[in-house]
């Protein structure tokens, strides 16, 4: 049976290329997307994912705000999350991991390290 990820990004592009990547890395997945954070944490809470996969800046809820809202739905982190994004920083990253981010991909990424961030969330 195919895992479920939600991929939240307000640039439907980044989206697209998103779903190629993973799709490309050989993964079995369902891919669930959403066009900024509010509506990321609406499909979270309709249904069940194995991961979510989200950028930091976007309209209406950011990436940052949704991580803190799933966390308080999903306490002990059962559900990994991937900050996918341009906020690279070292002071960035460690605001994304204190909100409950598992990981974090600095964009532009290649298909390379998307694959080897998500095979260890995947399988």
């Amino acid at each position: 049976m195919p895992k479920k990820v939600l991929v939240v990004d307000d640039s439907a592009m980044m989206r697209k290329i998103v779903v190629k990547n993973i799709r490309e890395a050989g993964f079995d997945v369902s891919v669930v997307e959403a066009s900024d954070g509010k509506e990321g944490l609406e499909k979270f809470q309709a249904e069940a994912f194995d991961a979510v996969l989200t950028d930091w800046n976007m309209p209406n809820m950011d990436g940052v705000t949704m991580v803190k809202e799933i966390r308080k739905i999903d306490p002990n982190k059962k559900v990994p999350i991937v900050m996918v994004t341009t906020e690279g920083s070292a002071d960035k990253v460690k605001e994304a991991v204190l909100a409950g981010a598992n990981n974090y991909i600095a964009k532009p990424f290649t298909a390379d390290r998307l694959r080897e961030k998500l095979g260890k969330i995947l399988g």
